[in-house]
Parts: C-alpha cells; structure tokens; sequence
C-alpha cells in the first residue's frame, strides 16, 4: 500500500470551471458569427450527415477560421483561450484543494476531460495545475496550422479515460496497456479515490462510472441559471451523482467544505484499510 493515498479530482471543462461554450470567448466573435448562429450551423452539419457532434463543431471552426482568414495554430487556440471566463475562486481553488490534501496527508491530482479543445485550455491561467488535459485536438501540418482532428471526445470516449487515470496511464493514443487486466491494488489511483465534477447530461456515463465504482460524482450548476440547477437536481433524484453544489470554487464555498469532507472520507478509510 503507498505511503499516502492519491486523490484525482477530474473535471469536465464547459458550464463546469467556465459558465459557457469556450468557443464563445473570442473565437465565434472573431468568425463574425453569434454563439447561437454558430452552434445551430454545427448542428445542422451533425444532424444533416448523422455525424458526430464534436467532429462538427471541430469541422465548423476549421471551415469559418479559414473563411475568416484567421489561421488556426497552436498559438492562436492559447490566445483565444486566455479569454475564456472562469467562475468565482477557480483560479485558486487548485492550490487550496492541494494543501488542504497534504495537511491530511493526501496527495491531490487534478485532471480535465473534456470534449472542449485541449489546445484552448492550455491558454488558460489554469493549464499548469492538471497533471493530464485529456480533450479534443488537432493535427497540424509542417507550418504549424490546425489541418484535421486528431482527437474527437465525445460523452462515451471521456469515460476510458477515467480508466486511464484509474492505471496512471497519461497517453491518449494508448489502446493496450489501458485494456489489459490489472490487479486493483496495483492500479494507481482507485475509483474510490477519484472525485468526478461535471454539469449536465454529457458527463453522465463519467458520473454513473464514478459512483458505481465507489468514487464520487459532483454535478456543479451555474447559480445565475435556474435551468442548469433543474440539471443538476435531476441527476441527484436519477442518482447519477452523489452530490450537487452550486459552481462557487471559493475557499469557504459548499464545494470546497464538499471536496474537504471527501478527501477526510478518503483518508480515513485509507487507514482503516491499512488496519485490516
């Protein structure tokens, strides 16, 4: 048994640490296009060749960026991404969740998976504090521009990535080492000890994954929006998630006091294991 247990908290990205579609911070505005005249355009895409909804929207930023002449590399995604808005105490609350592991002794990990761009992400003041940004990509070519997706995460592939984290597996391309059989007390970070956040209907399979197997799934809701917290109060009765609370990542706040008495659940199980 490790010295101390590892916990992974794991979050969605959209309407979870953000309140909205990271695409709507600058890059539908720099495509002259509003938030709801793209995101109708890329549906139309999806539903008219019954294709997936991310290859259509990733299809969609392609065609305008390029319509637009706006080039799509690595650099452009960052700045666009130093855009995208946080809720309240995000930035912090990474460092607040960690110390307050390591005062019970509990090393805290922090991972996204999202079917945003992982490329956007890595421009936000975030990007540093994830161990692994598992999320949608891009190929590029000898110039350095964005010439066809690499990585599509829709609602079920975010969920073998649950089991990635779940064997230390860093990845995404790898396909073996995830689906071999492994003994549970060599994998690296338990179901038990993974806290899932997530907002709304895409991160069910994530959630119902996290819970069956012991772990615990958090639905976050945008306080300022009744609809988001019928969501979240929905996949508490459906018992999808263990708990609810309001997207206020403030020290102090319900969701930290939450995450607070989980990590003390964690430990003290830990130890108890240690007993038997």
């Amino acid at each position: 048994m490790r010295k101390e247990p590892i916990v992974a908290l794991i979050y969605d990205f959209d309407g979870t640490l953000s309140p909205g579609n990271m695409q709507e911070f600058g890059f539908i505005q720099a495509i002259g296009k509003s938030p709801e005249e793209f995101w109708r355009m890329s549906d139309e895409i999806a539903k008219g060749q019954d294709a997936s909804n991310i290859l259509a929207y990733m299809k969609l930023m392609f065609d305008e960026a390029k319509k637009a002449g706006i080039k799509l590399r690595r650099e452009d995604f960052r700045k666009f991404g130093e855009k995208i808005e946080l809720f309240s105490g995000v930035k912090e609350w990474f460092g607040a969740v960690k110390r307050y592991g390591k005062s019970r002794g509990v090393k805290i990990e922090h991972y996204i998976n999202s079917s945003g761009l992982a490329e956007m992400i890595e421009g936000t003041p975030i990007a540093r504090e994830f161990k692994r940004i598992f999320a949608c990509s891009f190929l590029y070519n000898e110039n350095g521009e964005a010439i066809w997706p690499g990585v599509a995460v829709d609602y079920t592939a975010k969920t073998q990535f649950l089991f990635k984290i779940n064997k230390g597996i860093l990845s995404i391309r790898d396909n073996k080492r995830v689906n071999e059989s492994q003994l549970e007390e060599k994998k690296r970070i338990p179901f038990t000890h993974m806290i899932y956040f997530g907002d709304g209907e895409t991160d069910v399979p994530c959630m119902k994954i996290v819970k069956m197997f012991g772990g615990n799934s958090i639905a976050v809701y945008n306080p300022a929006m009744e609809k988001k917290k019928k969501t979240a109060q929905k996949l508490l009765r459906q018992k999808r998630v263990n708990f609810i609370t309001p997207a206020d990542y403030t020290v102090g706040s319900r969701t930290y006091g939450l995450v607070c008495a989980i990590i003390d659940k964690i430990r003290t199980e830990y130890e108890l294991q240690k007993l038997a």
